[in-house]
C-alpha cells in the first residue's frame, strides 16, 4: 500500500524512534481522542440526561435498564483512534469490521466524533444536544441497538453473532485491490468454528486484484464469565498458531496509555509498510508468493480504565467488566458516586467545549470526507454497485419444440450464462462465484472458459483451473463462503453461492442474521440497496440417490421462508429455461435473499423461453397443455406441482390420468415462486384470495406435488378458502441409497400414489375406478420387486416421456 505524503493542512509533527516513532505531542493527541471516545461510550451505557456532567451526578439522570458492553469497548476505541491516525498519514481508502460488535458504543462514539453521525441522523448533532440524544437512544426504545448494526455508519458487521468478521472482511477486500480492512477479532469470537476456518481466507486473497485484511486479534483475556483460550495460550504457542495459519504476527500489550499508544501506533506502522511492500512485489515485479500478511495481537485489560474494583471484588481486567460494571447506579449511592468519578477521569472539560463540542485537539487525527471510517463508500456499498452486464437469455435457452420432447441438465445450461457473465465483468471484477468445492459436480464448470478457482498456494501438474486472479471461490466451509459473499455483496458487488442442498444448512445462522440486517437496512434511507445474496441448491434430496440419507434434507427452503417477507424469495424451475430466467431476475435484484433449487440431472424441457419468462413473470400458472379441463366447467381435480422432480412426477400423474380416466377434467398448475402462495399481506410477491381461488378453485381437490416438506405448503397456504381440500405429498424423511424413482415412491410423491390420490379425493370417483386403483397399487408393488432384482428402475419410467396432446 503506497505512503502517501501528509496532509499538508494539518500541524507538522516530529517523530522521535527512541520513543515508538510518536512524539509526545502526538501521543496527547491521540490519548484526548482515546479519552473521549471513552467517555461518550460510558455515557452511552449510562446516562440519560446531563450529558457534560455540568451538574453533579442524581439518581434521575441514569437510564432505568443500563444495557450494553463496556469490557471491550475501551479497546475498540484505541484501535478506531489509531486507525484514524494512519488512514490520515497515509491518505488510506480502508474500513473496519467490528467482530466483537457488541461493543456498539466505541464505534457510535467514533462516528459521533468524527461527524458522520450527524451526516445521516442531522439531529443528533454534534454538540451537547446532540450527545444527549448519542447517550439517550442507546439501548433505550425507539432508539439504536446495542450491537454494531445497520443503524451505525461505516458498519458492514453485525457482531452479535460472533464468528463471521474475518470471513466479512476478506469478502469486502476481493477485487477492491486499493482497500485496507481492518478487521478486529475478540476473544470469544476467536473459539468459533468459523473464525477459526476463516484464517485460510489468506491462502485465496490476490495481492494484485484484491484489497488487504490486517487482523487485530484483541485478547482482553475473558468471555462474559470465563477466560478465553488464545489469551491463556503460552505466548509462544499463540505465535507458533498464528504462523502456522500464515500471518507475521506483531504483539502490543499493557495497561500504561502512553507506552500502548506508542507501541500500537509502531505496530500499525510496521504492517501497512509490509502491505505495501507485499503488494509492490506482486503488482510492480509480478512476484505471485503468497504473502505472509501481518497480524497484531492487541492485549488490554477488560474493561480499561473503568472501575477496578466494584463492592470489594475486582473489575477491571476480569470477566465482571464485560457488560455494566456499576449496575446499582440508580439505588447505590456509592455506585452513582463511582460511577461519577469514573466519568470525570477522562476530564471531559478537556475534550469538548462549553457547547459540548470536540475541541480541535480531539479530532486532530480524524481522517476527513469519505477518508472517515463511518463515512467510507465501501460501507455502503449500494453507492458503488454497478449493474451485471447481463447477456440476453436467447443465447443460452435450449429450444422446445414441445413439452417433454427432449432432456437437458439445467444447470449446465445456467453455468454457460454464468461463464458470459465472468467474461464480461474481466476487467470491473465484480461477480464472484463461490462454493464448498462443488462447481463442477454441479455442472457449472464453464465459468472456468472464462476465470479460474482462486489459488495463492503452490500447484502440481495434476491441478486444473487454479489461477492467481481466479474469480470462482472453491472451499470446504460453508461458512467462509458464506461469509465471503456477505461482506462482497454488503460492499457493493455481486455474487451466486452454489451449494449441495442438504448442507447449505450450515448456514442457517448466518443468513438469519443477514436477513436481518438487509430488513434494517431496507429501512434506513441512507442506505442505499446492495446486489442481493443469491443461492443456487443443487445436488437436491431426490437426486442424492447415491450418496443416501445423509445428503437428503430439502428443509433450508422452510428455514428461509421464515425470516422477513420483504427480503426471502424461493424459487423451484423446473426446467432449464426456467432456471434461466429466474437467475437473470435474482442477478438484477437488490437488498434480498434469493434461493433456488434446481437440480443437474438430466431433466425434462417443459417452456420454450417465451413461455418460461411469461411463466416465472406470473410465479404459479395453469400448464394448459398438460391438463384435460375444456370450456368453463370447473377442474374435477388440480394436480399442483413445485420443483422439477414433482414437477415430472405430476405430468406423469397427468399422463396416466388421460388415459386412464379420460372423462376426468384435470388442471396442472405449477408453482414456480413458492411466495405467491402466503397471501398478499403477509408477503409482496403473495396472491390475493381471488387470485389463489381463480387457480387452486375454491372447492375442488388439489392434490399437490411439493420438493420439500409438505407441512411448509400447508402452513403457506391455511389461510385460503379450499385448504380444507388440499393434500400434500413431499419428502418426509424416508431416505436411503436407493434409485433415484425409489426415492420419489418411498416417500409417496411417485405418478402412481399421485394418481390413487386423486381417485381417493374426487367425489364419487372412488367407486368407478377401483380397477385403475389397484392398477397403481400394482405398480409399486411392481417396482420394489423389479428395483431388488435389477438395481435399476422400471423401464416404464426410465423410458418415459410426455405424451399428451
Amino acid at each position: 500500500m503506497p505512503q502517501a505524503p501528509a496532509d499538508p493542512q494539518r500541524p507538522a509533527h516530529g517523530t522521535d524512534p527512541d520513543r515508538g516513532g510518536l512524539t509526545d505531542a502526538e501521543v496527547a493527541a491521540l490519548d484526548a481522542h482515546w479519552r473521549a471516545a471513552n467517555y461518550l461510550s460510558a455515557g452511552q451505557i449510562y446516562l440519560l440526561s446531563n450529558p457534560l456532567l455540568t451538574v453533579p451526578l442524581e439518581p434521575e439522570h441514569i437510564k432505568p435498564r443500563l444495557l450494553g458492553h463496556w469490557g471491550t469497548t475501551p479497546g475498540l476505541n484505541l484501535i478506531h483512534t489509531h486507525l484514524n491516525r494512519v488512514i490520515t498519514a497515509r491518505d488510506l481508502d480502508a474500513i473496519c469490521v467490528w467482530g466483537p460488535g457488541h461493543g456498539g458504543p466505541a464505534v457510535l462514539a467514533n462516528s459521533w466524533l468524527e461527524g458522520s453521525y450527524c451526516e445521516v441522523y442531522p439531529d443528533v448533532s454534534r454538540d451537547a444536544e446532540g450527545m444527549g440524544r448519542l447517550f439517550r437512544q442507546f439501548s433505550f426504545p425507539g432508539g439504536v441497538p446495542s450491537h454494531v448494526a445497520p443503524e451505525t455508519p461505516g458498519s458492514v458487521h453485525e457482531g452479535g453473532e460472533l464468528g463471521y468478521s474475518l470471513a466479512h472482511a476478506y469478502g469486502a477486500a476481493l477485487d477492491n485491490p486499493g482497500l485496507l480492512v481492518a478487521c478486529v477479532i475478540g476473544d470469544g469470537e476467536a473459539e468459533t468454528g468459523p473464525l477459526a476456518a476463516s484464517w485460510h481466507a489468506n491462502k485465496f486473497l490476490d495481492p494484485v486484484h484484491d484489497g488487504a485484511v490486517l487482523p487485530i486479534l484483541h485478547l482482553n483475556g475473558y468471555k462474559i464469565a470465563n477466560p478465553s483460550v488464545l489469551a491463556r495460550l503460552p505466548e509462544e504457542e499463540l505465535d507458533r498458531l498464528l504462523r502456522g495459519y500464515g500471518h507475521e504476527p506483531l504483539y502490543v500489550s499493557g495497561d500504561d496509555p502512553g507506552r500502548v499508544h506508542r507501541a500500537l501506533a509502531a505496530a500499525l506502522d510496521r504492517a501497512l509498510d509490509h502491505i505495501a511492500t507485499a503488494q509492490r512485489v506482486a503488482r510492480a515485479e509480478g512476484v505471485l508468493d503468497r504473502p505472509h500478511w501481518p497480524l497484531i495481537v492487541l492485549r488490554t485489560p477488560k474493561g480499561w480504565t473503568g472501575p477496578a474494583e466494584v463492592d470489594g471484588l475486582p473489575v477491571e481486567g476480569t470477566w465482571r467488566a464485560h457488560q455494566v460494571p456499576l449496575s446499582g447506579v440508580r439505588d447505590n449511592p456509592e455506585h452513582l458516586r463511582r460511577l461519577e468519578g469514573w466519568l470525570r477521569s477522562y476530564r471531559p472539560e478537556e475534550l469538548f467545549d462549553a457547547q459540548g463540542r470536540p475541541l480541535p485537539r480531539v479530532l486532530e487525527y480524524v481522517p476527513r470526507g469519505a477518508r472517515r471510517l463511518g463515512a467510507n463508500p465501501h460501507t455502503n456499498g449500494g453507492l458503488l454497485t454497478r449493474s451485471l452486464p447481463l447477456p440476453p437469455l436467447e443465447h443460452y435457452a435450449v429450444p422446445v419444440e414441445r413439452p417433454g420432447a427432449a432432456l437437458h441438465e439445467p444447470t449446465r445450461v445456467l453455468g454457460r450464462l454464468l461463464a458470459q457473465i465472468m467474461a464480461g465483468t474481466a476487467e470491473r471484477r465484480n461477480f464472484r462465484l463461490v462454493g464448498p468445492d462443488e462447481t463442477a459436480s454441479n455442472r457449472l464448470d464453464a465459468v472456468y472458459e472464462a476465470t479460474g478457482k482462486a489459488w495463492q498456494e503452490r500447484t502440481l501438474p495434476t491441478d486444473e483451473h487454479l489461477a492467481h486472479d481466479g474469480r470462482v471461490m472453491e472451499v470446504l466451509s460453508e461458512h467462509l463462503c458464506q461469509g465471503w459473499l456477505e461482506g462482497y455483496t454488503l460492499t457493493g458487488r455481486h455474487g451466486l453461492f452454489s451449494c449441495y442442498e442438504a448442507f447449505a444448512h450450515i448456514v442457517d445462522s448466518m443468513v438469519n442474521q443477514h436477513i436481518k440486517w438487509l430488513r434494517t437496512s431496507r429501512a434506513l434511507t441512507w442506505r442505499r440497496p446492495v446486489p442481493s445474496l443469491n443461492y443456487l441448491l443443487t445436488s437436491h434430496v431426490w437426486r442424492q440417490d447415491h450418496n443416501g440419507f445423509s445428503h437428503q434434507d430439502p428443509g433450508f427452503v422452510d428455514h428461509v421462508l421464515n425470516k422477513s417477507p420483504e427480503v426471502v424469495r424461493v424459487y423451484l424451475p423446473p426446467d432449464a429455461n426456467t432456471l434461466l430466467c429466474v437467475a437473470d431476475h435474482v442477478l438484477r435484484s437488490r437488498d434480498q435473499v434469493n434461493v433456488i433449487v434446481a437440480g443437474k440431472q438430466p431433466c425434462f424441457d417443459w417452456l420454450g423461453l417465451e413461455e418460461a419468462r411469461a411463466h416465472c413473470a406470473r410465479g404459479a400458472g395453469v400448464w394448459t397443455w398438460a391438463g384435460t379441463e375444456t370450456g368453463e366447467r370447473p377442474p374435477d381435480v388440480v394436480l399442483g406441482c413445485a420443483g422439477d422432480v414433482p414437477a415430472q412426477e405430476v405430468l406423469a400423474a397427468a399422463d396416466l390420468l388421460r388415459r386412464h380416466l379420460p372423462e376426468l377434467a384435470v388442471r396442472v398448475v405449477n408453482v414456480v415462486d413458492m411466495t405467491r402462495l402466503l397471501p398478499k399481506e403477509e408477503h409482496p410477491h403473495g396472491m390475493s384470495d381471488a387470485e389463489y381461488d381463480a387457480l387452486f378453485t375454491a372447492d375442488r381437490p388439489v392434490v399437490f406435488a411439493y420438493h420439500g416438506y409438505p407441512w411448509l405448503i400447508h402452513r403457506l397456504t391455511y389461510r385460503r378458502t379450499g385448504h380444507a381440500q388440499l393434500h400434500v405429498r413431499g419428502y418426509k424423511e424416508r431416505g436411503t441409497t436407493t434409485t433415484p424413482f425409489d426415492m420419489v415412491v418411498s416417500n409417496d410423491l411417485d405418478r402412481y400414489r399421485l394418481v390413487m390420490d386423486v381417485i381417493d379425493r374426487v367425489p364419487g370417483l372412488g367407486a368407478r375406478a377401483v380397477p385403475v386403483r389397484q392398477a397403481m397399487a400394482d405398480a409399486r408393488t411392481r417396482h420394489r420387486a423389479w428395483i431388488r432384482e435389477h438395481g435399476t428402475d422400471l423401464p416404464e419410467v426410465t423410458d418415459w416421456t410426455w405424451s399428451g396432446e
